[in-house]
């Protein structure tokens, strides 16, 4: 296939990456350590503004120690399986690293899970141990009935802080907040783990003998989604999928990262694939300060972070850029560091984008990825992004837009988007019906509808199963609630279609306003004003919130 798009990279940008850059992540981490030894690497800060920080260096040999306890200590295996269910603090970079340098595979686990939740995805995954912080252990109860995790780990919130920070910070939560409940199992504290791992380095195990059992293509994180069907499932990434997507990415992006002296903000969870692919493993790799945010909500929990570093890449999804533009603390005192700021995960509004350019100064660039892709597909060049894109395909990736009979559509028509690529997964853990479904002659059926311009730009039109079919017309959700978004009364939208007779479906939007002055038939007004009349939303529903997801996408499927 032709890459048109290649021409539009960046100075400099190769059309393809051949290879990457280490054979497994542990290698990536241990070549970092080298090259930026002390220098800080991590740091979490908390609310109140405390904090704790690790460099390259402790990050490396922590992560060697918790790779011995896995081995040794508990006995695991190459290719068994280890449950993350931790915010962003500290122990998470250890944990993570540890666990891949013992040739296990990560499972990340949404920390925010009910024990149901919880319950079904180790009960998938079926892991030999689990890392989970001490807040939810009482959750274990009913996480643990249908499959029983061998091996328990707690951790701290503060985990790694300098001790007197960390004795308070641990008073207040089990003391005050009574925040750490009992945990019903039996269970080590990841500190007492890491010494145990500790004494085995002392006596001269080798963790990078691990490394031996596995290559490239072996399994590196079970990564659950919800994919393009909605049934949950682990994508299987191997460290070949991984660290070609992020030298993928970074080969876009990397002229403008100063190695060694970046600060990025991770608000969005490293176990959320976007964070851990460019956040997590991307920015280590380049020596970035990482700042970790365990709780972004509300937002004034980042408050402190944006006002204790110099703050220079931000990346996060279209809620929060509009929680903080909408935020009186935020737009009185605007980050005056930021370089580059990356949009993902969800639709960018425009009106979004606009507030956010005319608060800080910086505009917000939008890509486009998902868990199924390691996740990144496309991203719009910096130096000439189009808006409302989601940009050009990255390097060594081939897209192409097909209709419902896998025949490939037109430029500039609605097809289904398709993607093929190194980065692309391996296919969806023991679900081989699943997997048939979406991969097809190593094509990834996405679910998104989307078109392409002449010149390669994606520009996503909505998913496909969110599509709104009114008396034969097509309405996709996102138009209009980007159209809601520009209305200044409105704080944020989401579009659902209900049943509505013989003409199939109805629009129907969920509000949240600014005030009670605001009413339906104003919305209505609005919208006859920039829609045309099909998609005006026929029933208005005003409410306090709306549901969202880990990573602040929200969720329509909830409202449906």
């Amino acid at each position: 296939m032709q890459r048109v798009w290649a021409a539009l990279y960046p100075p400099g940008t190769r059309a393809d990456v051949n290879e990457a850059p280490f054979q497994t992540i542990g290698e990536m981490t241990a070549a970092a350590a080298q090259s930026y030894g002390d220098k800080t690497a991590f740091t979490t800060i908390l609310p109140n503004g405390f904090s704790g920080s690790l460099t390259f260096k402790d990050v490396h040999h922590l992560s060697d120690a918790f790779a011995a306890y896995l081995r040794k200590e508990l006995k695991l295996k190459s290719g068994d399986r280890v449950a993350l269910q931790v915010p962003n603090t500290l122990v998470y970079p250890i944990a993570a690293f540890g666990i891949l340098k013992a040739g296990c595979v990560l499972v990340n686990v949404n920390p925010l899970y009910t024990g149901p939740e919880m319950a079904k995805q180790l009960g998938d995954a079926k892991p030999q141990a689990l890392i989970i912080i001490n807040m939810f252990a009482d959750k274990l109860t009913r996480a643990l009935v249908d499959y029983a995790v061998p091996h328990i780990v707690l951790s701290e919130a503060a985990d790694f802080f300098p001790s007197r920070a960390r004795f308070i910070a641990r008073f207040v939560q089990r003391f005050i907040k009574r925040q750490i409940p009992h945990c019903p199992v039996a269970a080590t504290d990841f500190s007492a783990a890491i010494a145990k791992g500790e004494a085995h380095l002392q006596k001269g195990t080798d963790v990078a003998a691990y490394a031996k059992d596995i290559d490239a293509h072996a399994l590196a994180l079970l990564q659950y989604t919800g994919g393009t069907t909605g049934v949950a499932k682990g994508a299987m990434l191997s460290h070949r999928n991984i660290l070609m997507n992020m030298a993928q990415s970074l080969e876009m992006v990397g002229i403008d990262i100063a190695k060694g002296e970046e600060v990025i903000l991770s608000v969005l969870p490293l176990y959320h694939i976007f964070a851990f692919t460019i956040n997590f493993l991307g920015f280590f790799w380049l020596g970035a300060e990482n700042v970790l945010i365990p709780n972004p909500r509300p937002l004034t929990n980042l408050r402190k972070a944006f006002s204790m570093r110099k703050i220079t890449w931000l990346t996060g999804v279209n809620t929060l850029f509009n929680g903080l533009t909408n935020s009186k603390w935020f737009v009185k005192n605007p980050p005056r560091h930021l370089k580059r700021v990356i949009a993902g995960g969800m639709a960018l509004q425009t009106a979004v984008a606009e507030r956010w350019r005319d608060v800080t100064g910086v505009g917000v660039i939008e890509g486009y990825g998902l868990t199924e892709t390691s996740p990144v597909v496309t991203f719009n060049p910096f130096d000439r992004p189009v808006a409302g894109s989601i940009g050009l395909p990255i390097p060594s990736t081939d897209i192409r837009c097909v209709d419902d009979q896998e025949k490939e559509v037109a430029g500039g028509e609605v097809g289904e988007l398709c993607v093929k690529g190194p980065q692309v997964m391996q296919g969806y853990w023991q679900k081989p019906d699943e997997t048939v479904k979406v991969l097809k002659d190593g094509w990834l059926h996405t679910g998104d509808m989307a078109t392409v311009d002449a010149q390669g730009y994606v520009r996503i039109v909505d998913r496909k199963k969110d599509m709104i079919l009114h008396s034969g017309f097509n309405i996709y959700p996102n138009e209009v609630e980007d159209c809601l978004a520009r209305h200044p009364q409105i704080i944020e939208a989401a579009v659902i279609g209900v049943p509505d007779g013989a003409s199939g479906e109805a629009v129907k939007a969920f509000i949240v306003r600014r005030d009670e002055s605001l009413t339906v038939q104003k919305v209505r007004d609005f919208c006859k004003e920039n829609l045309t009349a099909y998609k005006v939303p026929k029933f208005v529903e005003f409410r306090d919130s709306l549901p969202k997801s880990n990573v602040g996408k929200i969720l329509r499927k909830d409202l449906r």
